[in-house]
């Protein structure tokens, strides 16, 4: 929830804005009067954004003119853009969008006279897997993949650099993003009303979520917020949710009936998984299924998120049963369910 705005004439640059998260965060900013600025390559998929007063940058995020170009008088940068995992995207290219781009937009953020914050997108994968949760923002880097390995390298440059040329930077490490229009969890929401729900391994299956419109405001709350500055936030809700509650609040949000809770074991998925994977990468073909998301049900995903109500004082929107109901009834309504 917010509870402040933004100064008269501030001009923002948000990248990764024709994705899920960032044409919400741009939505929001027009509506908040903000002129803003978005940097998206000549493919991306502007839609509904075209029809708002948007300034357009066309070109990579990584490209040195481009960035050069799109900071010039701004105010706010809310660094979103990602890689997403994909057979066909090459190490490299991790490294451009999330390591270069970082390194190119805070180099020429710091150079604007009345810059004002530089909210930077990362993400609790930086984290790896949880030995001992909940973790908070102190808990120790252990990547497990390029994405979350560049992702990291780009989060520890920023705040290295923030401290010796004075940028003022805050960093949002957001947890699972779900909600109206998301694709992402769209699979864990169809999975929830067939009659048989998997649960693989031992695992308590604790999973932690955060509704976009959520997370948006909590960019929006770091960029104003002046006790902000500086520091790193976990966004995820206050408590995290067991996958077998995620699926009893969408199948009950629905009326389709409470699935048949079986547990398996795993150890089969994950050999078929490394077999797939090695098999499909080679060719850029997406394999069926990933290791990674063998591990999603394997792993307790649960995070100390309260130092965005101790320090900004964040007061959420959305309960998380309250927010898949109203996600599982928008997917239906879209014919996605």
């Amino acid at each position: 929830m917010l509870s402040e705005s933004f100064p008269k004439d501030s001009v923002a640059l948000v990248t990764g804005a024709t994705g899920y998260t960032g044409r919400v965060l741009v939505r929001k900013l027009v509506s908040l009067g903000v002129e803003v600025r978005v940097i998206a390559r000549q493919s991306s998929k502007r839609g509904d954004l075209e029809a708002l007063p948007v300034a357009w940058f066309v070109g990579d995020v990584f490209d040195p003119a481009v960035v050069a170009e799109a900071v010039k008088g701004v105010n706010y940068v809310f660094h979103v853009a990602a890689a997403f995992r994909e057979a066909k995207i090459a190490d490299e290219t991790y490294r451009k969008v999330h390591v270069d781009s970082t390194r190119l937009l805070a180099e020429a953020a710091v150079k604007e006279q009345d810059f004002r914050r530089f909210v930077h997108v990362s993400t609790v994968g930086v984290h790896g897997h949880i030995d001992e949760p909940p973790a908070d923002e102190n808990y120790r880097f252990a990547p497990g993949d390029i994405y979350q390995e560049t992702k990291a390298e780009a989060e520890q440059w920023i705040r290295n650099f923030a401290k010796s040329h004075s940028l003022p930077l805050a960093v949002v490490r957001p947890a699972a993003i779900y909600g109206p229009e998301d694709k992402r969890l769209l699979k864990l929401f169809k999975m929830s009303i067939k009659p048989v729900f998997p649960l693989f391994g031992k695992s308590k299956g604790y999973y932690h979520l955060i509704h976009v419109d959520d997370l948006t405001d909590i960019f929006i709350t770091t960029a104003l917020h002046k006790n902000a500055e500086g520091e790193v936030f976990i966004a995820g809700n206050p408590e995290p949710t067991k996958l077998l509650d995620i699926a009893k609040n969408i199948a009950g949000g629905l009326n389709s009936g409470l699935p048949i809770f079986l547990r398996l074991p795993v150890w089969p998925l994950f050999v078929i998984a490394a077999i797939c994977e090695t098999l499909c990468k080679p060719f850029g073909i997406e394999p069926p299924i990933y290791k990674r998301r063998v591990a999603f049900f394997t792993k307790d995903r649960s995070f100390n998120t309260s130092k965005l109500q101790h320090v900004l004082q964040y007061q959420y929107t959305h309960s998380v049963e309250a927010g898949l109901v109203s996600t599982a009834k928008w997917y239906k309504e879209a014919g996605w369910l």
